[in-house]
């Protein structure tokens, strides 16, 4: 995945797609499946807790990852699907509207 490239796009306002490599979503995403991101609002009003989303955590983009958490500051916990936490988040570029094969 060209990270740069994708959180362009969302920036810019448009949808964007990638494969994903990695079991940290299974069964929800496995490795290689087509993934579509929209863009999020810019206030984060539009994210809630069990999207998939591509964002920024402890300065690293993690590219399919859960939200599984809403902190009363407006921050974001993201996680994998095993249970996993990677972090806090405010930086969220996009959320996954659909899985293809």
């Amino acid at each position: 995945m060209n990270a740069r490239f994708h959180i362009a796009k969302l920036q810019a306002g448009e949808t964007t797609q990638f494969r994903p490599h990695g079991n940290s979503m299974t069964p929800k995403i496995e490795s290689g499946q087509l993934v579509t991101f929209s863009p999020v609002k810019d206030d984060l009003s539009d994210v809630a807790i069990g999207d998939i989303v591509l964002c920024k955590v402890k300065g690293r983009i993690i590219d399919a990852h859960l939200v599984t958490k809403k902190g009363t500051d407006g921050r974001f916990m993201i996680s994998n699907n095993h249970g996993h936490d990677n972090g806090w988040t405010r930086t969220i570029y996009g959320k996954v509207i659909k899985i293809e094969d």
